[in-house]
């Protein structure tokens, strides 16, 4: 048992001291590079941030899009999202959003896309309280 954790036995006179040296190795690897681990919440409150202003497509709209052969851009999803956000600044609840010839239902308080109709179908539109169009 000449040393234990490569620190030579009888070097240390007491068990503060050897407390002290542990303490300072621990502090000296973590100033030297460690990565310091960021907190849950901190991790979550960012995530959830994010999700926020991301818009969400019910199951139902998914279903809608596939059975309709509707394939969104990057350019025509980008504006569904603006409209989408233009309709929250104007204190819209339900809004009907229209990008080109495609009409999205979107829940602009749970920021979800709840349906999408494309040009040529039945054009009525129920318990919506504003529109945007795009």
């Amino acid at each position: 048992m000449e040393e234990i954790m490569n620190i030579p036995v009888n070097q240390y006179p007491s068990i503060e001291q050897m407390t002290q040296q542990l303490n300072a190795v621990k502090n000296s690897s973590t100033a030297a590079g460690r990565q310091i681990t960021t907190p849950f919440s901190e991790i979550l409150k960012t995530k959830q941030a994010a999700e926020a202003n991301e818009l969400k497509f019910s199951k139902h709209a998914n279903e809608r899009l596939a059975s309709r052969n509707i394939d969104l851009t990057d350019e025509q999803l980008e504006r569904l999202e603006n409209g989408a956000k233009r309709a929250s600044e104007k204190g819209i609840n339900e809004s009907l959003v229209m990008v080109d010839d495609l009409a999205f239902i979107v829940n602009v308080k749970n920021n979800t896309v709840i349906t999408a109709v494309k040009d040529g179908e039945d054009k009525v539109f129920t318990n919506i309280d504003g529109a945007v169009i795009m």
